[in-house]
């Protein structure tokens, strides 16, 4: 199966889109706090172009057909970004507590959610010290198979702050999360760290900023997306494909995070602690697979030159470069431990 770059263009040039309903996403306080302003090129270079947007509530498979670059998760079209709850890894945490209790499998009854449950990572991926004002890179948008029982699995670019426990964070990819999103389909989601303690998916400190598309929207799948993170006008920017879709403004850390000092790009899956993971991750295919999952073309903006390191190997997952003479593009992922 080959993987297609989508073409950027009008929503009303597209089969099955349609043109955004008004913006209510909200937007930053004009007398509180000046609206920034993104940079006039996205952090590959190119000039910011209108996404496709495909018909409220479109499947991925719909979005995919439709060439367009994503689809409001549900048929209201809102662009008001929701806050969801859920486990989410990062460098170094291998377990956590969360109160988000995952689908349990036939015959198993989960406690309920207040009890809290244990929740194991698993990692396969990439990563890289030395001062950025972000990262980006080409990431293939999957659809992998979520275990029943298993609360997510996701790829995604982290770009870290420089202390030596990179407590602060923001995070851009896609996510395949039946309790986040309410289905198997990839969404596009946003996440950031305070002093090592997770926040929210796609809502929480985020401010939304595109006029058509939001954290949170389906992704088409079997694609290739650019996503990217860049610090400029005193926030984090997050872009998707070829716009800014919106950004973390340097308050949510007191304006004590505003360099990037560590940059992750991996896949990730989340299963309750002490189980097998049973979820695919990537497109369930190990990378010795010239088809399995991929990220490419990582770039640091404004940084230095990408020399990625692996990150301690999983049980259940692998990563390895694409070949002997790329060293910006790797393959990851696979079927899990069932």
């Amino acid at each position: 199966m080959g993987v297609v770059w989508t073409l950027n263009a009008d929503a009303a040039e597209t089969s099955g889109a349609e043109t955004p309903a008004a913006v209510a996403a909200p937007v930053a306080d004009a007398v509180a706090e000046p609206v920034p302003v993104p940079p006039s090129l996205l952090p590959w270079g190119a000039k910011p172009r209108k996404l496709k947007r495909a018909k409220a509530g479109a499947s991925s498979k719909t979005v995919a057909a439709a060439g367009a670059d994503a689809a409001p998760a549900d048929t209201s079209g809102s662009l008001v970004p929701e806050p969801e709850y859920g486990p989410k890894g990062r460098d170094g945490l291998k377990s956590a507590r969360t109160g988000a209790v995952p689908p349990a499998p036939p015959g198993v009854t989960r406690a309920a959610a207040a009890a809290e449950v244990e929740v194991d990572f698993h990692y396969a991926g990439y990563k890289q010290g030395g001062e950025t004002d972000g990262s980006w890179a080409n990431l293939t948008i999957e659809q992998p198979t979520l275990a029943d029982g298993d609360f997510h699995t996701l790829a995604e670019i982290a770009v870290q702050s420089p202390d030596e426990k990179h407590l602060q964070a923001v995070e851009v990819g896609w996510n395949v999360d039946r309790s986040v999103n309410g289905d198997t389909d990839p969404h596009l989601f946003v996440f950031y760290w305070k002093d090592g303690v997770p926040q929210c998916y796609n809502a929480c400190g985020f401010t939304q900023y595109s006029k058509t598309v939001k954290p949170g929207d389906t992704l088409p799948v079997n694609t290739q997306k650019r996503f990217g993170i860049q610090h400029a006008s005193g926030v984090w920017w997050i872009a998707y494909n070829s716009e800014w879709i919106g950004y973390f403004p340097d308050s949510n850390w007191a304006g004590k995070y505003t360099k990037g000092g560590y940059v992750q790009w991996f896949g990730e899956v989340a299963t309750v602690k002490g189980e097998v993971p049973c979820s695919q991750m990537g497109n369930g295919k190990l990378p010795d697979n010239g088809l399995a999952a991929r990220i490419g073309s990582v770039s640091m903006t404004n940084g230095p030159v990408v020399k990625m390191e692996e990150q301690l190997p999983d049980k259940y997952y692998e990563m390895a470069m694409a070949d002997s003479v790329t060293t910006t593009t790797f393959r990851y992922g696979g079927p899990g431990g069932c």
